[in-house]
């Protein structure tokens, strides 16, 4: 058991309402520093005090969907959270159960050939489990009797859950990144360490030379219970943003991450060279210890379950010690937990980014698969 493995997070520490409705707006949350193993406490305005001019920020643009419907199967109720679209038009669900509350528990998945009732008439059956699991899998391939993203903006809300308070409307899941897809995709949860982030500290970062480097993931339900490693994902990143994060590192600048969906998608598309290329399709990369990071320097992101897979990657990003050191400052200061809750910006320390070594620089070209 690792450190991390034994903290405990007290209830109180959820964050159960966003944050402008605890106070003044989007970006007043915290922000916790963790520069190598160096720990720093701010308000998450002061961000730009944090970073430097020839850095660059990479943020991922895919929407939140409202991919929570509910409906029966047989007369049980159930919630059905729509996750991902596969390219034969079925799309990967979960089936939970309601808690009373307005949020879910887990339920079994399956059997095959299950019709859940949606609402408007539309039906929608199970076909078989997603990566190859059995009944009782969490995650089903199921075909639908109507236009899903059409369903989900009719019927949907987002998913929601036990720890936070109250339904919220679909604006409070966006971030200020956040762009339509053309088929109407988009993520099942909020890709959550962008919400803090405002037009005008956009604009701020933007004026002190930082700059921002866009590209996609669509997000897939997570295992709120389980904490599974991610299923695969779609993803893009285009030719624009493969030059400019490989720009800046020629550069000297720092390539950061805003979220673990975008290291996700990056390290997709980064050569072991550090080289990133454009690249879309679909990713069943897991970023750990062991494979480490080959395009990403820093990264911001909320806090996670101890427990979570996502603990994986940031350590793969800072290392197991700073980690723990930072986990354990959080706590002691109180910091709020899950999405709508306070930020964690990992650096690396001062002499690991000036001893990096900087890669060539590809032309920009067109997107493959």
């Amino acid at each position: 058991m690792t450190a991390l493995d034994a903290l405990r997070v007290p209830a109180e520490l959820s964050a159960r309402v966003p944050a402008e409705q605890r106070g003044a707006g989007r970006d007043d949350v915290r922000l916790m520093v963790s520069r190598g193993r160096e720990v720093s406490h701010h308000a998450f305005r002061e961000l730009p005090e944090q970073l430097r001019a020839g850095d660059v920020l990479v943020v991922n643009t895919s929407p939140t969907l409202a991919a929570a419907v509910n409906g029966r199967v047989a007369g049980e109720r159930v919630v059905v959270h729509f996750s991902t679209r596969g390219e034969d038009g079925r799309w990967s669900v979960e089936l939970r159960r309601p808690d009373g509350a307005g949020a879910t528990l887990p339920r079994p998945g399956g059997p095959a050939g299950a019709a859940v009732r949606l609402p408007g008439g539309a039906r929608l059956v199970l076909s078989e489990p997603v990566a190859g699991g059995g009944v009782g899998a969490r995650l089903w391939w199921a075909r639908a009797s109507a236009d899903v993203p059409g369903l989900l903006r009719r019927y949907g809300r987002p998913i929601r859950y036990g720890y936070t308070e109250r339904d919220q409307p679909l604006s409070a899941y966006q971030t200020v990144f956040a762009l339509p897809s053309a088929d109407g995709s988009g993520s099942a949860e909020m890709p959550s360490a962008a919400r803090p982030f405002t037009a005008g500290l956009v604009a701020e970062l933007v004026s002190r030379g930082v700059q921002f480097a866009p590209l996609t993931l669509h997000t897939g339900v997570a295992s709120a219970e389980a904490y599974e490693p991610p299923y695969p994902e779609r993803f893009e990143v285009p030719a624009t943003t493969a030059w400019l994060v490989n720009a800046a590192r020629a550069g000297g600048g720092r390539v950061i991450a805003v979220g673990t969906t975008a290291v996700r998608a990056l390290e997709s598309s980064a050569g072991p060279d550090g080289v990133v290329r454009a690249a879309s399709g679909w990713t069943d990369l897991v970023v750990t210890p062991q494979r480490g990071v080959r395009a990403v320097d820093g990264l911001l992101t909320g806090l996670h379950e101890p427990r979570a897979s996502h603990l994986l990657m940031l350590e793969a990003v800072a290392g197991g010690e700073a980690l723990s050191r930072g986990y354990g400052q959080a706590l002691s200061h109180r910091y709020l937990w899950h999405e709508f809750g306070d930020v964690h910006l990992l650096l690396p320390g001062e002499a690991a980014g000036a001893d990096r070594a900087a890669g060539p620089i590809p032309e920009p070209h067109s997107p493959h698969c």
